[in-house]
């Protein structure tokens, strides 16, 4: 395991990355001519070394049984089944019932072509593995062009984001932070970035309290080999902690640490009344001086108390001057759309060589331990009314060009400020793909994610295994998987909107290169060094467009004051101005799933990732004929076998099928069908889609760990579910009674009836457990909705099949 998310809300992106699937990757590269490559690699003496055998950093294995295998032969049987069937509905319709047969027509095509895409990626799944020991070998042993064994890995950046700190609370944005900054690279090569869109005091202050904390945290983690090096999640293990540990000191250094970890905590809970008591502080003392200085031009007469004074109410920070962002009392030039470009270094580009610990009395042994922390850098672009600031993607594209400026890691992992590092080891894991022969053609890799939080049963199929054990890495056996907006590593290269190596050999994109990023020289000339620096090594032959051996063991260049101006200047909000940022560059701008569009654009440009009826006393059909039910026998067998083959080269559990069933049954009637109406209507008449934040629960209820799985936020997407289970209840009490009250009782068709309502009622069961609410508190919509609802089915019902009976004539 290699992310987990930190969050306990069902309504939030608490996502793991598991070694197992490491499958999404992607690729970018400058083309350069491969006979000069060659000359370059004879020139430093590696040409004995280039004969030697490859020995591959990652491992694939296809799993779906060969090109003629039974899950293929099963969903091409089910297509042509459920292509009959479907001709047969067609043309037998039920005349007794054309408006119920029409309705069960377009329901069963919809789910139909559901069901296609669902099932077509999947006709060829993979799974692919890392060898850590090959990249160690390759990358970090001593070899002719690098004779100390100094790590020749590529530098990565690390990118968390966040907007609101009400609703993503800054402790658990901390605890990413630090699982970040522990994680085992060469701590040189590794920058981290955190990007405030909401330029906040309290997220600010917040980093700060984290990365002093870090010094303390992550040597030692280093010195026990702490997993996860997420200190709330560390500490929340229930398990032994001393397993495995060998070192004799290592409980004290853990008591000692618990110790530190809590008094950390109250800091960072207690920031919002300190910030608000210094603001009022100051503030108060700016008050007063305004008041003397009135009282000296008026003479010596003091102004009366309700006088107004020119004193703004700011927010200051704790050297004594004003916050340059959000403001918590809002005004020009101070608020959550219009705040001036913020970026601090927080805790310095590390040394080159290693430094390590020694025995403080004051805090633990770190002798011989490296107590070096990565780079850390808090950014908030500049914001203006006027300005179209695109949202998250905006936030990315600035983070973009100012970590280009400042480290310009050819690679760049970006992460919620929920996420945390699970294991320490995953930006390795990552660099085994990128770093592989053919990994220049990579452009990002997509890890496979997973909910924390969930109750036992998985209720609401939260933990969404089908879709990242199946589907995703069903698409990694195509041209990649998706990229779903978090938990991904890209290569900064592919990011700026070039194609693969293979559609530049005789293509210069050199030209108009400031039309296309925007003015700043230094970014610019960061693309061809970042487009280098992220080839694989050219230790063999068969490496095309590769770098030599031992090109990245030089140390960074000492960062300046220019070089942080330039940083800011790239982040201010008039920067893209006749660019292609957010058209062509970066993350994609028009769409409020910019992760999806983005992660197209890519592949479009050639990239490969890598991961991954008893209501009516009618049927749909006239008649239970034979045909029917052979069509519905085959149809619903095959569905069950191959769910089971998915089952099975997935990992996957049946209860966590059987859940995304009924997820899939509950989209598919509510946000499924909407989303098509609402692209529609973007590209068809541009009517613009808009979204909120949601918030980030700490999960701090102590009575009920799943409390906020229970929550639930109306929503017009209800309607439609709702709407059926209301009506199938209703039909299986008119069925009921209809049948009981008969003359002549009619037990087949009840059974039968019965058995389809259960059936839908039994995929619905998870969204109507969610409308009870916590605690099985219904919330009053619910029961307005349901009235509304039954009152218009009943009447709709009547004026279609008024009741039998005689009619008086006046």
């Amino acid at each position: 395991m290699l992310l987990r998310s930190q969050t306990q809300d069902f309504d939030h992106n608490r996502w793991l990355f598991e070694t197992k699937g490491t499958y999404g990757i992607g690729n970018a590269c400058w083309q350069e001519d491969h006979n000069s490559v060659a000359d370059d690699q004879n020139s430093i003496g590696m040409s004995d070394f280039l004969d030697k055998p490859w020995k591959p950093l990652t491992r694939k294995v296809n799993i779906s049984g060969g090109i003629i295998s039974p899950y293929r032969l099963l969903v091409i049987f089910r297509i042509v089944i459920l292509a009959f069937f479907l001709s047969w509905r067609i043309r037998n319709p039920n005349y007794d019932a054309m408006w119920l047969w029409g309705m069960s027509i377009v329901c069963e095509i919809w789910f139909a072509i559901s069901w296609l895409l669902d099932v077509l990626p999947k006709m060829n799944p993979i799974n692919r593995a890392a060898d850590l020991a090959a990249l160690h070998d390759k990358f970090e042993q001593p070899s002719p062009s690098n004779p100390t064994g100094r790590s020749d890995l590529p530098g990565i950046d690390v990118f968390v984001s966040t907007a609101d700190p009400e609703k993503e609370p800054p402790l658990v944005t901390a605890n990413t932070i630090l699982s970040i900054l522990g994680v085992e690279y060469p701590i040189e090569k590794v920058s981290c970035y955190i990007s405030d869109d909401g330029g906040a005091i309290l997220t600010f202050e917040a980093m700060a309290e984290a990365v002093k904390f870090a010094e303390l945290w992550v040597p030692f983690c280093r010195k026990h080999n702490i997993e996860p090096r997420n200190p709330d999640a560390y500490f929340s293990i229930k398990k032994d902690p001393t397993k495995n540990k060998k070192r004799p000191d290592f409980v004290k250094d853990r008591r000692w640490m618990k110790r530190e970890y809590d008094e950390f905590k109250v800091r960072i809970n207690g920031l919002p009344e300190a910030i608000k008591k210094r603001s009022e502080m100051y503030n108060a003392r700016e008050e007063k001086k305004e008041r003397e200085e009135m009282k000296a031009k008026n003479g010596g007469v003091a102004g009366t108390e309700d006088q107004p004074l020119n004193v703004p109410k700011a927010t200051w920070m704790a050297d004594g001057t004003h916050w340059p962002g959000t403001w918590y009392t809002p005004c020009a030039d101070h608020s959550k759309g219009d705040h001036a470009g913020i970026l601090q270094v927080m805790s310095k580009v590390p040394e080159h060589d290693p430094v390590m610990g020694y025995d403080d009395e004051k805090t633990l042994d770190f002798t011989g331990v490296d107590i070096r922390i990565p780079m850390f850098a808090y950014v908030s672009r500049e914001k203006r009314p006027g300005f179209d600031h695109n949202k998250k993607a905006g936030a990315m594209n600035a983070m973009v060009r100012a970590s280009a400026v400042l480290s310009n890691g050819p690679f760049i992992l970006n992460l919620d400020c929920d996420h945390y590092v699970y294991n320490s080891i995953v930006l390795r894991e990552g660099m085994c793909y990128m770093m592989d022969r053919g990994g220049d053609r990579v452009c990002y890799i997509q890890f496979p994610q997973r909910f924390e939080g969930i109750d036992p049963s998985d209720r609401y199929a939260n933990h969404n295994t089908v879709f990242f054990d199946g589907n995703m890495r069903a698409l990694d056996g195509l041209q990649g998987p998706m990229y779903v907006g978090t938990g991904c590593m890209f290569r900064r290269y592919a990011l700026y909107g070039f194609e693969p190596p293979r559609f530049m050999e005789n293509n210069s994109e050199s030209s108009g290169v400031p039309q296309k990023f925007g003015n700043s020289s230094i970014f610019t000339d960061t693309i061809p060094i970042a487009e280098f620096q992220a080839r694989p090594l050219a230790d063999h032959k068969s490496v095309k467009n590769g770098r030599p051996p031992g090109e990245l063991l030089k140390p960074r260049p000492p960062m300046d004051a220019p070089t942080v101006a330039e940083a800011i200047a790239v982040i201010s909000c008039w920067y893209e101005d006749k660019t292609e940022w957010g058209d062509r560059v970066g993350w994609i701008y028009g769409s409020v799933t910019e992760d999806v569009v983005t992660g197209y654009r890519m592949h479009n440009r050639g990239w490969r990732s890598i991961y991954l009826s008893l209501f009516s006393g009618q049927f749909i059909v006239q008649g239970l004929d034979v045909t029917f039910l052979f069509y519905l026998l085959s149809i619903t067998v095959c569905l069950i076998l191959i769910s089971l083959l998915e089952v099975k080269w997935s990992g996957i559990a049946l209860e966590e099928w059987w859940r995304n069933e009924q997820f899939w049954v509950i989209g598919g009637t509510s946000s499924h069908l909407v989303a098509v109406l609402q692209g529609l209507l973007k590209v068809i008449a541009g009517v613009e889609i808009h979204f909120t934040l949601t918030s980030k629960s700490a999960g701090e209820d102590e009575e009920d760990v799943y409390a906020d799985l229970y929550l639930v936020k109306w929503t017009s997407l209800f309607i439609m579910p709702l709407t059926i289970i209301i009506i199938n209840l209703i039909a299986v009490i008119m069925g009921i009674l209809r049948t009981v009250y008969s003359v002549i009782p009619q037990w087949n068709k009840l059974f039968g009836g019965l058995f389809f309502s259960f059936w839908v009622l039994s995929h619905m069961y998870p969204f109507a457990k969610g409308l009870m609410g916590r605690k099985g508190k219904v919330p009053t919509i619910v029961y307005v909705w349901s009235g509304l609802l039954s009152i218009t089915i009943a009447l709709l019902w009547i004026s279609l099949d008024p009741p039998g009976g005689t009619k008086q004539e006046g």
